[in-house]
């Protein structure tokens, strides 16, 4: 172990290194009916310390952080049935006028991605559905009848873009081209 650090909070759901790997976010469940201010937690890599915790103000958990492969921003599912946009340098403000709505989450930690190229963003819906936003609108361009349980993850595949990788609550993993 190099590093350990303490959130002090319940449970960490996810880990995003921001670009040059100086600092990264983590999300939490610590949220209640009258704080929200750990939900999303900026840390400097080096020193351990808590660079801010009022990033996400609102009262919903973020099960999932992704970066996006091109512009310094990066997207928080949230289970408010909607991912929001942030600014990946300080003092990482969300951006009010940007949604992506429409998949629901009710829940269960859904997993959203950006498409290698940035022009997508990709996620999966408590409903087992997969949803595709153009990232630029924040538009549904395409939904999928994936899966008959919730669908927990869509990914790109790394090398090969145009194939996708989808895995529902009751362990069933499927690729599409």
């Amino acid at each position: 172990v190099l590093r350990v650090y303490k959130a002090a909070v319940q449970q960490t759901l996810d880990i995003l290194f921001l670009p040059e790997g100086r600092e990264f976010l983590t999300s939490t469940d610590a949220v209640s009916r009258d704080s929200a201010d750990r939900t999303v937690i900026a840390w400097d890599f080096q020193s351990a310390a808590k660079i801010s915790n009022q990033i996400f103000h609102e009262r919903y958990t973020c099960p999932s952080l992704t970066l996006h492969p091109k512009e310094s921003v990066f997207v928080a599912q949230t289970n408010g049935n909607y991912m929001a946009l942030f600014s990946a340098q300080r003092p990482y403000r969300i951006n009010k006028k940007k949604r992506y709505e429409g998949h629901k989450v009710e829940g269960f930690a859904v997993g959203c991605e950006f498409s290698p190229d940035g022009t997508l963003l990709v996620t999966g819906s408590s409903d087992g559905k997969v949803f595709f936003y153009n990232y630029h609108t924040a538009r549904i361009i395409r939904t999928l009848s994936a899966h008959k349980e919730a669908c927990v993850s869509a990914i790109f595949h790394p090398v090969l873009p145009s194939l996708l990788a989808t895995c529902d609550w009751a362990g069933g993993i499927k690729i599409w081209q």
